[in-house]
């Protein structure tokens, strides 16, 4: 954005533009520091960012807008500009700040408590701001709040025992599963929340029109003693039992991963 008080910007060239990294990155002017004259009392970065959070997780990420965010906080959208450059300054922010909500367990508790921990408060995360997958794979990640939560992680992996070669790809398998875990979960809840009825009826509905699909009957044929066996009486409970299971067997696999020997096929 520029203002009176900018200078004019500078012609093009034909070097490549500079990609913006991060938000944390960028080094802000020192008078934006100060509340602009006019400005209204009390606006600041972490209320325009906390506005952000609660407009992201009402509306979603799709209808986010600088115009929305203003009227929200009762201020112009120009005035925003003075605390943040860009919309995706404050969408990187806000993630950020819902990493904060992530509570790193003691650090002298067994390492597979402590990684299940993360492991269910990450997925709550995802299920709680259903926006955020969206933004995770495009920032850095590097605000306070996602390096505690990136540290808490590592610190983790790290006392697993693991060779120093495996813990990349044992936190790769760990949390890229709760991140998809948690997105699909998500969206189920969204999109139920959307059609106005509960998850179970959804899922009901949901799994009636694909077994009155002809082509589609055999396979929901081969599958019904699976979806039997999972257990369960709501889609709540299925899906907690999934998760348990699934997080057990990752870190089993971790164990028996870190007990080879060296130089046995990894």
């Amino acid at each position: 954005m520029v203002s009176a008080a900018d200078p004019a910007p500078e012609a093009p060239d034909a070097s490549p533009r500079s990609v913006r990294t991060s938000v944390w990155l960028v080094r802000r002017p020192a008078s934006r520091s100060r509340r602009p004259e006019g400005s209204p009392a009390g606006l600041d970065r972490d209320r325009i960012t906390a506005a952000t959070v609660r407009l992201l997780d009402a509306q979603g990420l799709a209808k986010f807008s600088m115009r929305r965010l203003a009227a929200e906080l009762d201020v112009t959208a120009m005035s925003l500009y003075w605390y943040v450059d860009t919309k995706d300054d404050l969408l990187e922010l806000a993630l950020d700040t819902v990493h904060g909500e992530i509570a790193p367990p003691p650090e002298d508790a067994p390492w597979a408590d402590r990684l299940r921990e993360l492991a269910r408060e990450y997925r709550a995360l995802l299920v709680r701001h259903v926006w955020a997958s969206s933004l995770v794979g495009s920032f850095l990640n590097i605000g306070p709040h996602s390096l505690r939560f990136t540290r808490a992680v590592q610190d983790v992996i790290r006392a697993t025992g693991l060779r120093l070669h495996q813990q990349s790809g044992a936190l790769s398998a760990v949390f890229q599963f709760v991140y998809g875990f948690g997105t699909i979960e998500g969206d189920l809840r969204r999109r139920s929340a959307a059609a106005g009825v509960s998850q179970d009826e959804y899922f009901r509905q949901a799994m009636t029109a694909y077994r009155s699909e002809p082509s589609l009957k055999q396979v929901a044929d081969v599958s019904q003693d699976l979806m039997d066996a999972r257990g369960g009486d709501t889609v709540e409970e299925m899906r907690e039992r999934d998760f348990t299971f699934a997080l057990d067997l990752l870190i089993a696999g971790i164990e028996v991963m870190r007990d080879r020997p060296p130089g046995a096929s990894q």
